[in-house]
């Protein structure tokens, strides 16, 4: 074997040809080429086939083995041509008019023909040196030499580098090499080859941007700057939605439009209008029904099929609920909310009532019962996900507040906003709204790309119906990643990565936890990219609590402006003590002449403002709001304790306006702990931070105002078992002025475990083996021998341990002797609720009597033999009937005329007829007229 122009002496090819030619020469050389015998050419003769074969292939390196190539070293029939810049490779390819094939085959034990291939190695200035002597030995060595020392990688190996050589390099710096293999407590990694090579590496992600015609269209999932929803880094994750069933209820879909079949899913479909499994949509000449089929392929359109665009999740099943395309009722609704829930994890709604700046309409029995099984039942447990779109009212100024659906707290509420992101002219600003996806704006603004009906595409989607999808398919991805999110879970990561960014609204601000929140776009522009990264080690969110105070005990005239403030304790003490907010209801009865007028904000103790309803000019209804819901997401995880502010403003007065609100109950939803533990951190610590007065031995006698004195110290709320109020000072001091009583935390009466104060009728919950009767508690052995009266006090009174009773203010006064069934203070209120409804009887009773004397009016008797008398007056002439008990039976019977002499006989009336006439008419002196039957 001869080698021309040297082999490289060390790197792979020393150990792969140059270790068993022992011939080396020209270091610079880099690769080697095999070849068999009669294929010989001068010194400067191109490499074989250099001139025919023009195309390169990048292949995986395929070493020689030693051994075979070992065997074959004394084969005269092959060389070795070694030119620079070039490594070795093989590439398995038939080559007739090669001789000595066998000869070369157990050389490179491949059947192969040897290619030129342009992959040099590169070198960095890292070695990987392995040392014994511990890491001691290994710093010295390294300054000795010039190296800085990385750290230890495991056992002996250390990582070194050298900041005096090149960082990338084609040669391997060997007398580095030598240098440090001459130190006697080095062992270099690799049989002598320590320096680190640098290695092309690929991530094994499956991602490449669709190759889908209309893909370069859909500017809202890439664009160059960013502003986008951030699916593309989604995507790269592996994420697409594969696992995930999204359902679009609205008008059907195509599900055999090229783009959608091969996601179709049949369990997820269903023609409610029509009662069958296909929910193909009805075809008329103006497409009316082509939104279900559009709203799916924003969520679903299949990538890379040459077909339209691309879904958000375009691996994820879609199905279609046709429920828009005819009758809309409450059993229609709910049967398309429930369709399925253990199967479908996503329902997609791109409608709601009339977006007419007057509707104040929302979910029916039905629907609400269908939400409220979904987020309890559907999922297994987990809770179904309802995405909707917030409405399209605002050129008419409507308020999606007034649209029970979006207002709902089990729905996950998404507006819009424009390519430029400006607030488009459709959009409804309110409370609810959680977060916002891209849509149409005004004219020469992009829209949204999808399939449409016919098989066809379209790029003119509009409104907040096209953003909703989105949001759905944005929330499959984020499912991919955490199969085990809760619907509330889901919330929360929406809350939690939306961005503001570069959303245009003259209403951001700043809530109590430091989150910016719109009215216009909730907590911002959903962003998939950092939603599926957060979902992923997502941690559940504890059981939803709800606590329920009753604000409100008289009515409140709004006037111009209504102001009421009120603090409360988050249920502090109780099993539905709500620590962290997610949700609020401000539950509203008034009335007022025209609502339209009206705005209404409600401000968190933290400072946060939320506008639960803005005005509405096109609203003249005088019907007001009767217990309806307002619901806000912008005081998210923020402390519910404190003073609660309702501002009810007139924003166009006049002198004819009236007003009145009569109902105020604040509901808090959200998080916490399920018992509160003294030991626990949330426990009250007294503290002398908010101490306003000490005595001589410094112990605080009085503290500051909102907080409580409680152990010689001050809290802002007093521990379960305590309430505050006043307590007299029984301290003599030098120069006290007008100070009779501080502020404390009292205990509270013993037969209540919580309270609103210390008499026995202040209870709010009761200890085990007692129950709460309005606002006391009694003992089981009580309840058990209590009288009739209060068996129906209990019945009607009674609420659950630690509930608060609507009737909280109540109070009495001693406590109830063991004898007695009712405490007096409980049974008073019943008697005198009795004699009064006795009284509006009987003065009803006499009313009605005396018109029956004053007007004369009928009444028929049934008799024995059951013959029906019908009776008349003869106000307003003989012939002028009042009341027919079978009319078809009096128009052909006999009308007699009686005079006030009824024992006349010339009739031949029945004895027993003749009895009652003669009672009937004898007070009133008058004729009748009676009538056979």
């Amino acid at each position: 074997m001869r080698v021309r122009h040297g082999a490289l002496c060390y790197g792979p090819l020393y150990r792969a040809v140059c270790r068993f030619t022992r011939v080396c020469r020209g270091r610079r050389a880099r690769t080697c080429k095999v070849q068999a015998a009669g294929a010989r050419r001068k010194g400067g003769e191109s490499p074989p086939g250099g001139k025919k074969k023009k195309k390169r292939r990048r292949r995986r390196e395929t070493r020689l083995s030693p051994t075979a190539a070992g065997s074959d070293r004394s084969a005269a029939s092959s060389e070795v041509y070694c030119r620079p810049l070039f490594h070795f490779s093989a590439v398995r390819q038939s080559s007739p008019t090669l001789p000595g094939k066998a000869v070369t085959d157990r050389l490179i034990d491949l059947p192969a023909e040897l290619k030129w291939i342009d992959t040099e190695e590169v070198y960095t200035n890292a070695w990987a040196v392995q040392i014994n002597g511990g890491p001691e030995e290994a710093d010295r060595i390294a300054r000795e030499h010039g190296f800085i020392n990385h750290g230890n990688v495991f056992g002996d190996y250390y990582h070194f580098r050298h900041h005096a050589v090149e960082k990338r390099a084609l040669s391997g710096h060997r007398g580095m090499h030598i240098r440090l293999q001459k130190e006697p407590q080095v062992r270099l990694v690799s049989c002598g080859r320590s320096k680190q090579v640098v290695k092309k590496r690929k991530k094994r992600d499956v991602y490449e941007d669709p190759t889908d015609p209309d893909f370069p269209k859909q500017w809202y999932l890439s664009t160059p700057t960013h502003q986008d929803l951030n699916t593309r880094v989604a995507w790269a994750q592996g994420y697409t939605g594969r696992g995930v069933v999204v359902t679009i209820l609205d008008d059907g879909i195509e599900k055999d439009h090229p783009d959608l079949f091969s996601n179709y899913d049949p369990e997820a479909s269903y023609d409610v209008n029509d009662g069958d499994a296909d929910p193909q949509p009805r075809y008329t000449q103006r497409n009316e029904n082509r939104h279900g089929t559009r709203c799916a392929g924003e969520v679903a359109a299949s990538a890379n099929n040459g077909v339209c665009g691309v879904g958000v999740a375009y691996n994820a099943k879609i199905g279609g609920v046709r429920m828009l395309d005819g009758e809309v009722t409450d059993v229609v609704e709910a049967h398309s909310l429930s369709l399925n829930p253990q199967h479908i994890h996503i329902y997609s709604a791109s409608w709601g009532p009339e977006d007419d700046g007057k509707s104040l309409d929302g979910p029916a029995k039905l629907a609400k019962e269908a939400f409220l099984q979904g987020i309890t039942k559907g999922r297994g447990g987990l809770g179904s996900i309802f995405v909707w779109a917030s409405g399209n009212g605002g050129r008419e100024q409507d308020s999606c507040n007034c649209d029970g659906y979006t207002n709902s707290i089990y729905t996950l509420s998404i507006s819009s906003t424009t390519q430029s992101g400006n607030v488009p002219w459709y959009s409804e600003p309110c409370s609810s709204t959680l977060a916002t996806t891209f849509s149409s704006g005004n004219p020469g603004e992009k829209q949204i790309v999808t399939t449409d009906l016919r098989q066809k595409c379209t790029d003119s989607h509009t409104g907040t119906s096209a953003s909703a999808p989105l949001a759905a398919g944005i929330i499959a991805l984020a499912l991919e990643a955490n199969m085990n999110l809760t619907w509330r879970d889901m919330q929360h990561l929406v809350v939690r990565t939306s961005q503001p960014g570069h959303l245009s609204s003259g209403d951001w601000k700043t809530n109590g936890v430091g989150r910016r929140v719109s009215h216009s776009y909730g907590y911002g522009l959903l962003d998939a990219g950092t939603m599926v990264a957060l979902a992923q080690n997502w941690t559940s969110v504890g059981p939803q609590h709800q606590c329920v105070h009753t604000m409100l005990t008289e009515p409140r005239d709004i006037g111009n402006k209504l102001v009421f403030s009120k603090s409360v304790d988050a249920c502090w003490g109780r099993t539905e003590y709500v620590s962290s907010l997610e949700h609020v209801q401000a539950r509203l009865t008034l009335s007022h002449n025209q609502r339209g007028k009206l705005a209404i904000h409600l401000i968190s103790p933290l400072g946060t403002r939320s506008t639960l309803l803005f005005p509405r000019p096109n609203d003249f209804s005088s019907e007001g709001f009767n217990d309806w819901a307002f619901m806000t997401t912008h005081s998210w995880d923020e402390d519910p304790q404190g003073e609660w502010t309702l501002e009810i403003e007139n924003m166009a007065p006049n002198g004819r306006d009236y007003g009145v609100l009569s109902q105020f109950t604040l509901i808090l939803w959200g998080t916490g702990p399920s018992v509160v533990n003294p030991a626990s951190s949330d426990f009250p610590r007294p503290s002398n931070n908010s101490c306003k007065t000490f005595d001589a031995q410094q112990i605080c006698i009085e503290c500051s105002f909102g907080f409580s004195l409680f152990l010689q110290g001050c809290v802002k709320l007093c521990p379960p078992g305590f309430t505050s109020g006043q307590q007299l000072l029984n301290l003599s001091l030098e120069n006290w002025v007008d100070l009779s009583s501080v502020q404390a935390c009292l205990p509270c009466n013993p037969a209540c475990l919580t309270c609103s104060g210390t008499g026995p009728a202040d209870c709010l919950s009761c200890p085990p083996h007692s129950h709460l009767v309005l606002t006391s508690c009694l003992h089981q052995n009580q309840v058990q021998r209590k009288s009739p009266l209060a068996g129906g006090l209990q019945g009607d009174g009674a609420q659950p341990e630690g509930e608060i009773p609507a009737a909280a203010d109540d109070s009495g006064e001693g406590e109830e002797p063991p004898g007695l069934s009712v405490p007096p203070s409980t049974q008073l209120p019943a008697v005198v609720a009795v004699l009064s409804c006795a009284f509006i009887l009987a003065a009803f009773v006499g009313v009605f009597l005396l018109l029956q004397m004053r007007s004369r009016a009928w009444r028929f008797f049934r008799l024995e033999d059951q013959t029906a008398i019908c009776v008349f007056t003869n106000k307003g002439g003989p012939g002028g009937l009042r009341f027919w008990l079978r009319p078809r039976t009096c128009e052909f019977a006999r009308v007699l005329l009686l005079s006030e002499d009824v024992h006349s006989n010339s009739y031949r009336l029945p004895p027993a007829v003749r009895s009652v006439l003669l009672q009937w008419t004898f007070p009133f002196r008058a004729a009748v007229s009676v009538v056979l039957l």
